[in-house]
């Protein structure tokens, strides 16, 4: 059986809401990110590394996603993406060609089942390294609430050629696309809503000097430090000024494709959710501020 074409990297994500683009000190002052464009009702952020742009913040009339953001390697590639979907039975919104937007290059869109626009891109415009301690470098993932857990994981893995990694319960699947634990984690939920987006610090002392940093500045983790069982990776959680939920995390666990197999985590054994023990399992209103706002997504742009 022939090997699908598989998702190559995620690259960041767009959120969008009423005045988000007035939050951007927060980022620049805080959270680590620099101001990497600016246009009208737009800002996009950048980490330390080669990507044009982590984080973009775009006014809009609804809080949610206005695109997650993935790689491919080269224009082959995406072509035979584009043609996959086809043949799974999915319409992108668009044929495969050049983006106008500042981050440029060549790619399409499509959405999910949830309506969540999702862009794709290769021969973006590649930046400088800026080699800055306690810094975010990238986005390590992206979770999402869908009321559709299984049909979700469905689409990303057949449509997309993402993989399983490992389960919380029934209630949480890891989805990987590279090497990565995970790169898009999918929560069963009431509506369609972004959980959090975790950002990468490249070092332990970086993950605890970034919390530093934050606390210094009079913002402490609404959850954490601590570390998941899932993924084995640090995390602490905070609440951005527009209410949405943000990680740093470190050292998420490389996936040996030969031998690595999907497990199924407890969700009532506290070191499952908290290895260190340090953080506990998340209060009630660290659940409930997870779950987000119901985002509609873009479902005037489906055609099938």
């Amino acid at each position: 059986m022939t090997e699908p074409v598989r998702v190559g990297s995620l690259r960041g994500i767009m959120m969008r809401g009423p005045g988000v683009s007035a939050t951007l000190p927060f980022y620049e002052d805080m959270w680590g990110l620099s101001l990497s464009h600016k246009e009208d009702g737009v800002a996009l952020l950048r980490g330390t590394g080669t990507e044009p742009f982590l984080y973009g913040l775009k006014d809009g009339p609804v809080f949610g996603i206005e695109y997650v953001h993935f790689a491919m390697p080269d224009r082959a590639s995406m072509d035979a993406l584009h043609a996959q979907i086809i043949a799974r039975g999915h319409t992108p919104i668009s044929a495969p060609g050049a983006f106008d937007d500042w981050a440029g290059g060549y790619g399409f869109e499509m959405l999910d089942p949830d309506n969540r626009r999702l862009r794709f891109r290769t021969e973006a415009r590649v930046l400088d390294d800026q080699k800055d301690w306690a810094k975010p470098k990238k986005v390590s993932h992206v979770v999402l609430n869908t009321p559709d857990m299984d049909g979700t994981q469905k689409f990303y893995e057949e449509v997309l050629g993402f993989r399983a990694s490992d389960y919380s319960a029934d209630q949480m699947v890891f989805l990987r696309c590279n090497s990565d634990h995970h790169s898009i984690a999918l929560v069963r939920g009431n509506y369609a809503s972004v959980n959090h987006v975790a950002f990468e610090m490249p070092t332990l002392d970086e993950f605890m000097r970034g919390i530093g940093r934050m606390k210094q500045k009079g913002h402490v983790p609404s959850w954490g430090p601590g570390r998941h069982g899932p993924g084995n990776n640090p995390f602490a959680y905070f609440v951005s000024p527009s209410g949405f939920v943000i990680e740093f995390t470190s050292e998420l666990q490389q996936i040996d494709e030969a031998t690595h197999e999907a497990k199924v985590w407890s969700r009532t054994d506290p070191e499952a959710m908290d290895r260190w023990m340090t953080a506990g399992p998340p209060t009630p209103a660290q659940r409930a501020v997870m779950q987000g706002r119901p985002d509609p997504g873009f479902p005037e742009l489906r055609t099938r």
